[in-house]
């Protein structure tokens, strides 16, 4: 079985026992976390959300994603700018789906 919860304006496909890396939410690691936002689970599709569904799931770890440059440059002006970004990010393991 599986469910497409939103977290951060972003969409993702799971199924207990996935790990997925979203945006940073707070919490401990080890700490569960419940998204109450679930569009979609066994078939079912909600209008936008389905109600008394929930997805739980165990926090495993608070990182950092890998770095992403972004360099600027407008040519025969002599400008040329470097950064980089390094975008705060949680690793959840999917515990139960309950629809």
């Amino acid at each position: 079985m599986f469910a497409v919860i939103e977290s951060g304006n972003k969409q993702y496909h799971v199924k207990a026992g996935d790990v997925i890396k979203i945006e940073r939410i707070a919490g401990e690691v080890g700490a569960s976390h419940v998204f109450e936002q679930v569009l979609m689970a066994k078939g079912k599709v909600g209008n936008p959300t389905l109600s008394g569904a929930k997805v739980s799931a165990e926090i495993l770890e608070q990182s950092r994603a890998d770095k992403v440059i972004v360099f600027k440059k407008k040519r025969r002006h002599n400008y040329r700018r470097k950064r980089g970004h390094k975008q705060h990010i949680t690793v959840l393991r999917i515990k139960e789906i309950n629809a």
